[in-house]
Order: structure tokens, then C-alpha cells, then sequence
């Protein structure tokens, strides 16, 4: 089966009607989860992008909660899952800023749960791969909040 293209799957949704485009929504927010949250995002939290970061934020707070203090395997499989969280909440709000304020909270929060950072570990390297993508992020931003962000990064 050959695939439409994007653009050959905008012209032929432009042209149903409005039931039609309701039903197709539906359909793809039954298929699969990922499809539900972002049309979720989509339609209720997309216009007010600031409580969004906030509640995302709550939620990665209460995940690090939950990161064992013990096995370094347990903490890193936990971190994965945060970061897994985070990755997905970027990708739903495809804002730089939005993606940047949410990574440099799991900085901090790895900073502020005292997660053991040693150089040469496989954690020590999870927190440099975030750094080397808020760096790569804060470049993508005008000077102004460059400048804002920058301030915020020397403190983590």
C-alpha cells in the first residue's frame, strides 16, 4: 500500500465536510494512545502553553519522587522513563522554549533529588546528552531569552 503525502492528505481533507473530519479524529485518537494525547493537547491545552510547562513540570516532579535511592541500574531505568516523559510532552507542544524549560527542570530536578553524577557513568552521560540538547535548544532561541535561559543554565 502506497502512502499519501502530506500535502495529498491536506488537499483531501480540505475537502470533506466537518462530520466527516470529526469521525476521521476520532477514529485516529482511538487507534492509538500518542494520537490521543496530542490531539488532547491539541484542543485543550495548546492555547495556554505556560500551565501546560506548569503541569508538566508537577507531574516530573512527582516522577523523580519515585527514583529509588539504592541500585544505580534502578535509578537509570527510572530516569529513562522521566526522560521518555519529557521527549513526549516536547514533541506534543513543538515550541523550543516550551522543550527547553521542560529539560532544564529535569536538570535541576536531578540536581535537587542528589541523583549520584559521576563522571564515566551511563547517569553521567544521560545529564550531558540533556545538556548538549538545551544548548542546541537555547540556540534556536532569540537573544533576548537567550540571554534569560542562559542565567537559568549557569544555576543548574
Amino acid at each position: 500500500m502506497k502512502v499519501a503525502s502530506l500535502k495529498e492528505i491536506k488537499t483531501e481533507l480540505q475537502t470533506l465536510e466537518q462530520d466527516q473530519l470529526v469521525e476521521l479524529c476520532i477514529r485516529l485518537a482511538k487507534y492509538k494512545k500518542e494520537n490521543k494525547e496530542l490531539l488532547n493537547y491539541l484542543l485543550f491545552e495548546a492555547h495556554d502553553e505556560q500551565n501546560f510547562i506548569q503541569e508538566n513540570k508537577v507531574e516530573i516532579e512527582e516522577q523523580f519522587r519515585s527514583v529509588p535511592k539504592g541500585h544505580a541500574y534502578y535509578v537509570k531505568k527510572t530516569l529513562r522513563k522521566i526522560l521518555r516523559f519529557v521527549n513526549k510532552q516536547s514533541k506534543y507542544s513543538g515550541q523550543p522554549q516550551s522543550e527547553l524549560e521542560l529539560r532544564i527542570f529535569f536538570c535541576v530536578q536531578m540536581k535537587e533529588n542528589k541523583i549520584p553524577i559521576h563522571p564515566g557513568t551511563v547517569i553521567f552521560n544521560l545529564y550531558q546528552q540533556q545538556v548538549k540538547k538545551i544548548n542546541a535548544l537555547l540556540e534556536k532561541l532569540p537573544e533576548d531569552l537567550q540571554y534569560d535561559y542562559h542565567q537559568e543554565i549557569t544555576r543548574m
